[in-house]
C-alpha cells in the first residue's frame, strides 16, 4: 500500500481576504510609521541649538534602519525605525546623544500593546473621528519626545486622510451587491464594546470594497448605535 503525505498550508493572518482587515492593517502600518517619524523629529528638535564649530546642527536625522516585521494579531506590519545621529567628532561614545524610541524599542519584534491596540484604534479613529484619543491610547498621554504640537500635527494629517477617504468618488464604480453590518470594536478600553457600521460592496468581478456612508451613520446613531 502506497502512503502519501499531503502538506496543507494554513492561511496566515496577512493573507486573509477580508477588506476590513486590510483597511485595519494598512492604517495601522501608516499610523505606526507616522508616529515613529514624529517621535524622531521631536527628539532632534530638542537639540536644535546644539551646533558644531562649523555651525552645522549636531543632532540630525540619519535615515532609517532596516525594515523589519512587527507581529500583530492581524499579521505582520513592516516598519523602519528612524535613526538619529550625533555628529560631534570628538565626543566619547558614552557621552554621545542617543535616540531611543519609546514607541518601538530597538530589538522589538512583537509588542503586546501594539498587537492589541493598533488595528482596533485605527478603526476606532476612523469610525469616531477621534484620532487624538486613538494616539493617546497607543503612546500614552505623556509619551516622551511627543509634544502637543507634534501630536496635533499627526492627528491633523490623519483627519485630512479620513476626509479625503470620505469624499472619494465612487460614481464610476459598479456594485452588484451591497450589504451592511455592524462590527464591534473593543480593546479593553471600555466596559462596553462600540459598534462601527461597515458597508461593503461587491463588484461584478467578485471583489469587495468598503465604503462609507454619512447618512447611514446618522441613521445608526438615531437608532442608538455608535458609528
Amino acid at each position: 500500500m502506497k502512503k502519501t503525505t499531503d502538506i496543507i498550508a494554513f492561511r496566515q493572518p496577512e493573507s486573509v481576504d477580508d477588506p476590513l482587515t486590510e483597511i485595519a492593517r494598512d492604517g495601522a502600518r501608516r499610523m505606526l510609521a507616522a508616529a515613529l517619524r514624529a517621535e524622531a523629529d521631536a527628539f532632534v528638535a530638542q537639540y536644535a541649538e546644539e551646533t558644531l564649530p562649523d555651525g552645522r546642527q549636531r543632532v540630525v536625522r540619519h535615515g532609517y534602519g532596516p525594515e523589519r516585521s512587527i507581529l500583530t494579531g492581524i499579521g505582520a506590519l513592516d516598519v523602519q525605525r528612524p535613526k538619529v545621529r550625533d555628529r560631534a567628532p570628538d565626543v566619547p561614545a558614552e557621552k554621545k546623544i542617543r535616540f531611543s524610541s519609546a514607541i518601538l524599542p530597538k530589538w522589538a519584534r512583537r509588542s503586546r500593546s501594539l498587537d492589541a491596540l493598533l488595528p482596533v484604534l485605527y478603526l476606532r479613529g476612523i469610525s469616531m473621528g477621534n484620532f487624538q484619543e486613538a494616539l493617546a491610547a497607543i503612546l500614552g498621554k505623556d509619551a516622551p519626545n511627543l509634544s502637543p504640537d507634534v501630536v496635533s500635527r499627526l492627528t491633523g494629517e490623519w483627519q485630512q486622510e479620513y476626509d479625503r477617504w470620505q469624499r472619494r468618488d465612487l460614481s464610476a464604480r459598479r456594485y452588484v451587491y451591497i450589504w451592511a453590518d455592524g462590527v464591534y470594536l473593543q480593546a479593553r478600553m471600555e466596559p462596553q464594546a462600540e459598534c462601527m457600521l461597515v458597508i461593503l460592496g461587491a463588484t461584478p468581478r467578485g471583489r469587495r470594497n468598503s465604503s462609507a456612508s454619512r447618512s447611514a451613520c446618522a441613521r445608526a446613531r438615531r437608532a442608538g448605535v455608535n458609528c
